[in-house]
């Protein structure tokens, strides 16, 4: 068993709700500042990537019925998955390109994208890592998990950013155009970003998903130089 944390931590805001049974961790210095989402289900409850290993987290997920899955959108993502597996003993889903990441962790892996209950699939969305996914929640008008895929910018936009560190910046892109063609308006409303939430100015998502990633100039994008 992996030592926990005895005490909550003073400096650890509890959970915050997001949307009807969704709710945001605070961001994760394991992950680089990763912002973690929990939904609460009837089929099961999903952890999409790692909260801090804190009391507080730890003892919300256990109230909240525990966590089925936990849902890894990518490598940077990580963060303390053992120890959260053997607190909860839930079951880890990464993409097949990134398990090895996880040597001494039982995983389920998929390729292209996995189905997990009647409201909720996985989607590969490679580019940002090459196991880059989102979670694709089909209840409330439409929700996507985006991981680092997409980001708020300075304006609260949801964009892919390149960083130094993008793995593959046209299938990053590839992998926007996919969204578009696999979504409309009316099944993407929202995108819960897994990072640069401080952009969205006390917003807790993204409304008017699809519409504003369609005004995206994808070319434009395509040509962007990585920064130095």
């Amino acid at each position: 068993m992996c030592p926990l944390p005895q005490q909550p931590s003073l400096t650890v805001k509890p959970p915050r709700a997001v949307l009807d049974s969704i709710f945001a961790f605070p961001p994760n210095r394991d992950t680089l500042g990763g912002t973690s989402y929990f939904i609460v289900g009837n089929e099961g409850n999903i952890l999409i990537d790692c909260p801090a290993l804190e009391q507080t987290n730890l003892d919300f997920l256990q109230s909240h019925g525990g966590v089925r899955w936990l849902f890894l959108t990518h490598r940077g993502a990580i963060g303390k998955t053992a120890e959260i597996q053997s607190a909860l003993g839930c079951e880890v889903l990464i993409q097949e390109q990134e398990a090895y990441l996880l040597p001494n962790l039982t995983v389920t892996t998929f390729t292209q994208e996995i189905t997990l209950n009647s409201t909720t699939q996985i989607i590969w969305t490679p580019g940002h890592s090459p196991g880059s996914s989102c979670l694709c929640y089909s209840q409330l008008g439409g929700v996507l998990f985006s991981g680092r895929h997409l980001l708020p910018n300075l304006q609260g936009e949801p964009v892919p950013l390149r960083t130094a560190k993008t793995f593959h910046w046209p299938r990053q892109i590839k992998s926007l155009q996919l969204i578009l063609e696999r979504f409309t308006p009316e099944t993407l409303r929202y995108i819960c970003p897994g990072a640069n939430t401080g952009f969205l100015r006390g917003q807790r998502l993204i409304d008017q998903a699809y519409q504003r990633l369609a005004s995206l100039d994808l070319q434009t994008l395509l040509q962007m130089q990585p920064p130095l």
